[in-house]
């Protein structure tokens, strides 16, 4: 069997924006996968790096020998080493078809060839639910939804500006590095609100996106203790791993971080500093479901857990799951379940639509259990690769 063509969507629905590759071969047998370049800028530069990884390294190789595949587009692509998001945006999406083939030829779901299941379903938590919230009692009124829905764990981005009008889909911060002493304190009467709504026994995650200063988020941390948080997520600039390192020695509660790191190698460095209690990769970012597979093993042999990252759209959500089933250190999974319909429309069965009280059931069918619908996303071609 061998990689004949591939076909390069951007689906630009309601301020997001999945970049999926289609991978098609000789056989008949077709995969699916997901750049997670789906908000902020850069998807047609992500879409591109697919583009010119297939046409210059992958056409025309066994879609079988993923290993040797994925070695080839970090070898022989120059960018690669020491890359950063688009380059393992474009690595991410390929490796995942091919994981998607294979399953699919074999008639197996992707996670009988990761290792096996080791459960059934995974614990979700949900993101995305405050978005058009502004004062804490709107931020209260909600969580309304999500608790309604079943699920036991929320994370809430407290120094946020609401995003309805946002065209790129980014979470905008008030005041960036300049934040005023008025914003932190509406950051901290959000988070108060929120737990007050939800109670003691529901887990509370809060996001800083990297915004802060070192300083400024150490305070205002200080300030969130009260609050029992599950974690506090990137609280410093992904570039900064020693100043991830001062925050983490300096709360008392769990830092999390990894959405913006690429690889196995990027992750060393904060293991080695031991700046994170919880790790996030992302599999349509960091270098695919293999390399969150290892990255995972390392994070176990440093006693942590991993709560892998969920941006994109619902090929990543399908192969996500695969991936899930098959840690023994996963924590919970990211999720955003309240995105437009027509987000989830673009695939047959989005897992999405399947959610039961906070949790998803790792599907049975081959591959990712998931297939494009042909029609809705023949508006958003980018590009066709063909021999």
């Amino acid at each position: 069997m061998k990689l004949t063509s591939a076909r390069i969507y951007i689906a630009r629905i309601d301020g997001r924006h999945p970049v999926v590759v289609e991978l098609r071969t000789d056989a008949g047998v077709t995969g699916l996968g997901e750049a997670a370049i789906a908000y902020g800028v850069g998807e047609t530069a992500a879409a591109g790096m697919i583009k010119d990884l297939f046409e210059h390294i992958v056409r025309g190789q066994d879609p079988f020998r993923i290993e040797a595949v994925w070695s080839d587009m970090y070898d022989h692509s120059f960018w690669a080493k020491r890359g950063g998001p688009i380059v393992f945006a474009g690595i991410s999406a390929l490796e995942m078809a091919l994981w998607d083939i294979k399953g699919k030829a074999l008639k197996l779901p992707v996670y009988e060839l990761l290792g096996g299941k080791v459960r059934e379903r995974v614990r979700l938590y949900a993101n995305g639910w405050s978005f058009r919230a502004s004062t804490p009692d709107e931020f209260a009124q909600a969580t309304e939804r999500p608790l309604r829905d079943g699920y036991t764990a929320l994370k809430l981005y407290p120094l946020a500006n609401p995003i309805a009008d946002n065209p790129h889909g980014m979470i905008r911060h008030v005041s960036q590095r300049t934040i005023s002493r008025d914003s932190l304190d509406l950051a901290v009467a959000r988070v108060a609100a929120v737990r007050k709504a939800i109670g003691p026994t529901i887990e509370l995650m809060v996001d800083m996106s990297g915004e802060l200063t070192t300083d400024a988020i150490i305070s205002l941390g200080r300030r969130l203790e009260e609050f029992d948080l599950a974690w506090l997520e990137e609280p410093v600039d992904p570039f900064d791993p020693e100043g991830m390192r001062e925050v983490a020695t300096a709360l008392r509660m769990p830092i999390a971080a990894g959405e913006r790191l690429y690889t196995r190698y990027d992750f060393r460095r904060l293991l080695e500093l031991r700046a994170a209690h919880i790790l996030q990769p992302d599999i349509a970012n960091t270098g695919g479901l293999l390399e969150v597979k290892r990255i995972a093993a390392m994070a176990e042999a440093w006693n942590l857990r991993v709560a892998p990252h969920l941006c994109a759209g619902p090929i990543a959500t399908a192969a996500t799951l695969q991936l899930d089933a098959t840690l023994t250190n996963f924590m919970i999974q990211e999720l955003y379940p309240y995105r437009v319909p027509e987000h989830f429309a673009i695939v047959d069965r989005a897992p999405e639509l399947e959610i039961k009280d906070g949790h998803l059931a790792i599907p049975d069918r081959p591959g990712f259990g998931v297939e494009l619908d042909a029609q809705r996303m023949a508006t958003f071609l980018w590009a066709e690769c063909s021999t």
